[in-house]
């Protein structure tokens, strides 16, 4: 076992990158998993440790996620970066060629991870898998420290729904294995504020045909009622959380009869008034949009964006009237944040 220890409690470049990285491969999210390649690359991660991370994450995700972010990777590095680097050369672990010392790497790797002596006499299947591959032939690399494999594993469970005990234990095992308890926070605030993660209890909803046609992008909604509205209580505006996949926006669009308000819940967004400077968006701060202003709202290019939208009404007639597309020429030359 490689330990290493991280004490900081701000992440590095480094660890953003593994991670990232790590998060999209969970969620079979290839088309966002290349750029962050790119990233984690030139933020210093190396070639062979993306190799390793993608590798070992297969006994947390499948084979079939596994092997894909390994081919965005081998796409990447066809054309390489200066600044990119190989890192050190793979060496086949000795543990490979004993059975043994697998098992008996693994008993030591598993009882560090889990704070104490772990044996899953429920199934001793999975008690042998976990022992002798997972934490034996896995965990003998010499690619990642053990603390770095810990921060792509809690990395990849974020980006999972239905892993929650799982999760759980690996934060502890995270800390156990090197990390500081600040810097495990750090990293699982970090997921969701940058949008790789939705856990904020808002569900994603389900594909928003009805107003496709005016958004750039895919986006999902999920009507939410509050618990005590009865059926009969029509006065009350509906509230929908919508969900934007990163880039999607709507159209430039007016609202008549009512003004708007936006509750922004995870993710990074934009938000554009007609002849104002866009402003950034991020969970937890409130646009109330006036009436009549020709305004777009939506994710920015990098980050899942999910805001909670509803309506007051002015008193005059209630229309929405949609305008042209946010071009991609005026998308692209929005500020990096």
């Amino acid at each position: 076992m490689f330990m290493a220890t991280s004490n900081s409690q701000t992440l590095t470049g480094r660890q953003k990158g593994l991670a990232a990285c790590a998060c999209l491969m969970a969620q079979g999210d290839l088309e966002r998993l290349e750029p962050a390649v790119r990233t984690a690359l030139d933020n210093g991660v190396t070639i062979n440790e993306l190799k390793e991370a993608f590798s070992q994450l297969y006994a947390y995700t499948g084979f079939p996620r596994s092997l894909n972010a390994l081919g965005v990777l081998n796409k990447v590095v066809e054309s390489p970066q200066p600044n990119w680097q190989a890192g050190k050369p793979w060496t086949r672990p000795v543990e490979w060629d004993d059975a043994r010392k697998a098992y008996e790497l693994g008993i030591k790797n598993q009882t560090v991870v889990s704070g104490q002596p772990f044996d899953y006499d429920f199934c001793p299947q999975d008690d042998y898998y976990l022992k002798s591959h997972l934490f034996g032939d896995i965990f003998a690399g010499d690619q990642l420290s053990a603390a770095d494999r810990e921060i792509v594993t809690v990395a990849a469970l974020s980006g999972l729904d239905g892993v929650a005990p799982q999760l759980a234990a690996h934060k502890r095992g995270a800390v156990n294995m090197g990390n500081s308890q600040q810097l495990v926070d750090a990293l699982c605030a970090w997921l969701d504020h940058e949008g790789y993660t939705l856990r904020n209890g808002f569900p994603k909803g389900v594909a928003n045909i009805n107003y496709a046609q005016y958004f750039t992008g895919d986006s999902f909604v999920c009507p939410i009622k509050p618990a005590n509205l009865t059926d009969d209580q029509t006065t009350v505006m509906p509230i929908t959380n919508v969900t934007f996949e990163p880039g999607c926006r709507n159209n430039w669009h007016i609202h008549h009869g009512a003004h708007q308000i936006l509750i922004c819940v995870s993710g990074k967004g934009w938000y554009q008034e007609w002849g104002k400077a866009p402003t950034a968006l991020t969970a937890g701060m409130v646009i109330d949009i006036p009436e009549g202003v020709k305004h777009w709202h939506g994710a920015q290019a990098d980050s899942w964006f999910q805001h909670l939208t509803t309506h007051v009404k002015t008193g005059s007639p209630e229309s929405n009237q949609w305008l042209e597309p946010v071009s991609d020429e005026e998308y692209n030359k929005l500020p990096k944040q």
